[in-house]
């Protein structure tokens, strides 16, 4: 029998189960508030973490020396920082071959930085994501390896078969993190956590993560040789970068890379992070929120809407001026970006809602659909749905879309059997997002049958996904300090949600449009204390004119706690996620 709705919350504004912690959470958070010396609250969201009560203090301060794998655990490593080492030697001719995503672009810069240290000026190649959509093309690598010695493919290359083939006279080394297939191309090395051969626990890295570490076994390869070599862990901001932006989970090594990462960024001292936080307005120190919804997608627009080329670019610049033109250019293109997926999601949303929100597989397709924007309208479908979701751009008889899943269902491995049974031209990634290739005159039967192999997994039996709770706690009792002190148990994102807490029966005092859909809010508890709450995205479902229109009914609150320093002035608010009326 499952546990009582929290608050009794059965079915809220948004039509989820509010969750509480159980009883053995519960106590499990009451041991570590008193062995660890913490405040309940906190142990609370320890506990749900599933933290043991003799790890709490340990758990609060991540130590990346004793996280981080020896990067000879990976199959290949040694072999590619090895070559990687000798091109260095020999100042051979490096061309660097990345994804046009975040990560594409923060592994190329790592490597641009890392090599501009030893003199060595790398040829960064990014394709373009209409033209010639995802990963190596033969063109391309034929192009590189006429005019290098070694080709570094970044996020990419793991299923590149004939393009890696094509690229006669150069070695290829491929760091990557997207699932392998049964065959690895004939590459000088492929190192990457998802081969199907690999057997550590290191497949939640993102291709970031993966350069990182080869950097760190070069670097060991120089100093066993007395060399100097570059501080690695001054790169760890385009590390946490991508980590973030890639939805890679916060567990960890991951969890240890981000949390130094966002210390190494608020030193502000790379030109291109320091310009890109000013044009999106940044005002307070780097958080993981700050790094996915802010920073993440301006540097994505460049692939998505504009030059791909333009988000590595910006992280390897050691030029202010030329960081300013390229920050400003990308917020402009984030703009464009919004506009042009506002469009395609209104579509896509009708023409799934027609076809059924209730199966395994959620799903999209129009002629002309941005192929830059079909990943973040998949994005909103899976979270209107709690189901996976594909949205597919189409161009005359081809196809590229892109997925997005839940947690518990693989979508890229689904993608993959497609494509190995020529259901899909071309598809691949990993579990939570996935891109693929379908022919027009197929669509239909291709959609058919990844909804067979989701619905085998368990896809269309999901339900609403629930809102886990770790508390409940009135106004008066949220300050600064005692966010900063959950903020110890970050960062929080994919595969570590953020403590969300109730403030049960709140009177809204204060309530404004802010632009076409967010709402803000003044709440008030019964006790008189008040805390201001932005609510965004209100008005794309029914929350916004449920609280628009209260006509001073008490409504149960849901949310996160967070800290705003606007006008240099700390405060406590909630960004309001969920409501139901308190009855």
């Amino acid at each position: 029998m499952p546990d009582k709705a929290f608050l009794g919350v059965e079915s809220s504004a948004t039509g989820r189960r509010w969750v509480g912690l159980n009883a053995q959470q519960d106590r499990h958070a009451q041991a570590i508030s008193q062995q660890a010396g913490l405040p309940e609250i906190v142990a609370r969201t320890l506990s749900r973490r599933g933290i043991p009560f003799e790890e709490a203090k340990a758990f609060l301060t991540p130590a990346l020396r004793d996280l981080m794998p020896n990067p000879s655990v990976l199959k290949d490593m040694d072999k590619a920082a090895d070559r990687i080492v000798q091109a260095v030697d020999k100042k051979q001719k490096i061309a660097i071959f990345a994804d046009y995503d975040v990560d594409g672009a923060t592994s190329a810069a790592l490597l641009i930085t890392w090599l501009r240290d030893f003199n060595i000026s790398a040829t960064l190649y990014i394709p373009d994501r209409i033209d010639e959509g995802y990963g190596p093309n033969d063109k391309a690598m034929r192009m590189l390896a006429a005019d290098h010695d070694l080709i570094i493919c970044v996020d990419c290359g793991t299923l590149s078969h004939a393009p890696i083939e094509a690229a006669t006279g150069a070695d290829v080394i491929v760091l990557d993190h997207h699932m392998g297939g049964e065959t690895l191309p004939d590459a000088h090395a492929v190192v990457n956590p998802n081969r199907q051969d690999e057997d550590t626990e290191y497949g939640y890295l993102c291709a970031a993560g993966v350069v990182f570490l080869a950097l760190v076994a070069c670097n060991r390869i120089f100093k066993t040789a007395n060399k100097p070599v570059p501080n690695l862990m001054n790169a760890l901001d385009l590390v946490a970068l991508g980590t973030v932006a890639d939805v890679a989970p916060l567990i960890g090594f991951n969890r240890a890379l981000v949390r130094q990462g966002l210390a190494i960024m608020a030193m502000r001292q790379r030109p291109g992070l320091v310009a890109l936080a000013d044009a999106a307005k940044m005002n307070s120190a780097p958080t993981a929120y700050h790094l996915g919804f802010l920073l993440g997608p301006r540097i994505n627009a460049g692939g998505r809407v504009g030059k791909a080329d333009l988000g590595a670019r910006l992280l390897s610049t050691t030029d202010i001026d030329e960081a300013r033109s390229i920050a400003d250019r990308l917020n402009q293109l984030n703009d464009e970006r919004r506009e042009i997926e506002a469009h395609v999601q209104l579509l896509a949303m009708a023409q799934a809602e027609e076809r059924g929100f209730d199966k395994p597989l959620v799903w999209a397709a129009g002629e002309g659909w941005h192929a830059g924007v079909v990943g973040i309208v998949a994005a909103r479908l899976k979270e209107a749905t709690n189901r996976p979701a594909i949205v597919i751009g189409l161009d005359g008889a081809e196809g590229k879309g892109s997925g997005r899943s839940v947690t518990g269902i693989d979508l890229g491995s689904a993608i993959a059997t497609c494509t190995h049974e020529g259901v899909l031209l071309k598809g691949g990634g990993h579990k939570m997002a996935a891109g693929l290739t379908v022919a027009s005159d197929n669509l239909e039967a291709a959609m058919a049958r990844l909804s067979e192999l989701l619905e085998k997994q368990g896809a269309g039996n999901i339900g609403p996904k629930d809102l886990q709770l770790d508390g409940a706690i009135a106004p008066s009792g949220i300050t600064p300090e005692l966010i900063e002190q959950l903020e110890a148990a970050g960062p929080y994102g994919a595969g570590a949600p953020a403590p969300r807490f109730a403030l049960p029966a709140q009177r809204i005092v204060f309530a404004k449009r802010a632009g076409e859909s967010h709402l803000r809010l003044t709440l008030q508890g019964e006790n008189g204390s008040k805390i201001d709450a932005i609510c965004f995205r209100a008005f794309d479902g029914p929350m916004g004119t449920l609280l628009e229109n209260h006509n001073g009914r008490l409504f149960h609150c849901a949310g996160r706690l967070e800290i705003d320093d606007w006008g240099g002035r700390r405060r406590a608010k909630l960004r309001l996620e969920d409501v139901a009326e308190a009855l």
